[in-house]
């Protein structure tokens, strides 16, 4: 089955955002893997979420200047308090990690409760709705993913543990909104799983993996008529198993 014209209008500015997330989230995601803590992005993603679901209940616009300084606010608060307890707790940061997930996911539900909405709101949060992304959001988008990268390469990559969550909170600020907190973590930690031993080809080969998987889940999407970012993650999954399986034999 082929993609007509009315499904290329709604896949070129969904595969667009998903590749601006790609960008910021593959050199991310290898410094997350390295540093061993997976579940930060879960955890610093739903703190955003919580400021969006806070301003929101306290009646600003949706995608608002006002929501969007609240979950910039909430993530930049979440990540510096776990870059501070990374510094005193090392040994569990993990679990603390866990722990601000879980009680910032729980306080949304609470603020949601009284909301008619609050269910589709909720969805809207873990899954993201892609395939509604505005192509006049992309400009800023873009510009706000250059900014991000050029932080990351130009000095926080090589400075402390409080420059790489500040970046951290904003590259996650900027996705969660986009496509949602499932396929935030999926895009942040698959391709630099799958990619181990990769050497100095890892970045590529991570960057191939993301556009791929975005690509590939989103035309699959349309052909099959199935929500598009559970399907995005499953690409993604299957593509990084693939490459996992037949990467070089010294990474075993």
């Amino acid at each position: 089955m082929s993609l007509g014209d009315a499904d290329w209008s709604l896949l070129w500015p969904a595969l667009a955002a998903g590749l601006l997330v790609a960008a910021t989230h593959v050199p991310l995601g290898l410094q997350v893997l390295a540093r061993g803590i997976v579940f930060i992005d879960l955890a610093v993603a739903q703190i955003a979420g919580l400021g969006v679901v806070l301003a929101d209940a306290l009646g600003y616009a949706p995608h608002g200047a006002g929501v969007q300084g609240a979950a910039l606010g909430a993530a930049l608060a979440g990540a510096l308090a776990l870059g501070w307890t990374e510094r005193r707790w090392p040994e569990v940061q993990e679990a603390i990690i866990g722990v601000a997930f879980i009680v910032a996911a729980n306080a949304a539900i609470l603020l949601l409760a009284a909301n008619p909405h609050g269910a589709e709101h909720l969805k809207d949060l873990l899954v993201g709705q892609i395939l509604w992304v505005s192509p006049g959001d992309l400009p800023l988008v873009a510009l706000a993913s250059a900014a991000i990268l050029a932080a990351w390469f130009g000095f926080a990559a090589r400075a402390g543990r409080f420059a790489f969550y500040l970046v951290f909170a904003c590259a996650v600020t900027l996705s969660v909104q986009l496509v949602g907190l499932y396929l935030v973590f999926a895009t942040l930690i698959i391709p630099a799983l799958a990619t181990r031993g990769f050497g100095r080809r890892r970045l590529a080969a991570c960057y191939v993996l993301g556009a791929l998987g975005y690509a590939l889940g989103l035309a699959l999407s349309l052909v099959w008529d199935v929500p598009s970012g559970p399907l995005i993650v499953c690409a993604l999954a299957a593509l990084g198993a693939i490459v996992f399986v037949a990467r070089p034999r010294r990474a075993a």
